[in-house]
């Protein structure tokens, strides 16, 4: 099964014209959101950090533990985004074990990734 296809059923749509926020750094997050059209960019402190196509998902973080938006995302063209809340996240955790794995990998990735950007610090 592709992993969009897990969001297939009964989706909630998010539009988001090109230019403005899905969600804002800071913010309050408690769902996860998959790109469904058009692409996004991920911004941690004003800085363009990754940038987001058809099947990506953001606002993981949110979802397994809700707390403060790590990033802000932003609509690079119109996006359509299908909200995953908690009941659905859950339902697919315990029903497909590959969309657990594939959070995982993201999470991990993204970890990886600033992990790259934070220089050293060198000894004294």
């Amino acid at each position: 099964m592709i992993f969009f296809e897990l969001f297939a059923h009964n989706p909630t749509m998010i539009q988001v014209p090109a230019g403005q926020a899905l969600f804002r750094e800071g913010e309050e997050g408690r769902m996860m959101f998959v790109l469904a059209t058009g692409s996004a960019e991920v911004v941690v402190n004003n800085r363009v950090v990754e940038t987001l196509q058809h099947g990506s998902i953001v606002g993981e973080i949110g979802i397994v533990m809700p707390g403060p938006r790590s990033a802000s995302v932003v609509a690079a063209t119109d996006c359509e985004f299908v909200a995953v809340d908690e009941k659905r996240f859950q339902f697919l955790v315990q029903q497909t074990p590959f969309f657990a794995t594939q959070v995982m990998r993201v999470m991990a990735e993204r970890l990886r990734n600033l992990n790259h950007l934070i220089e050293p610090v060198e000894d004294i």
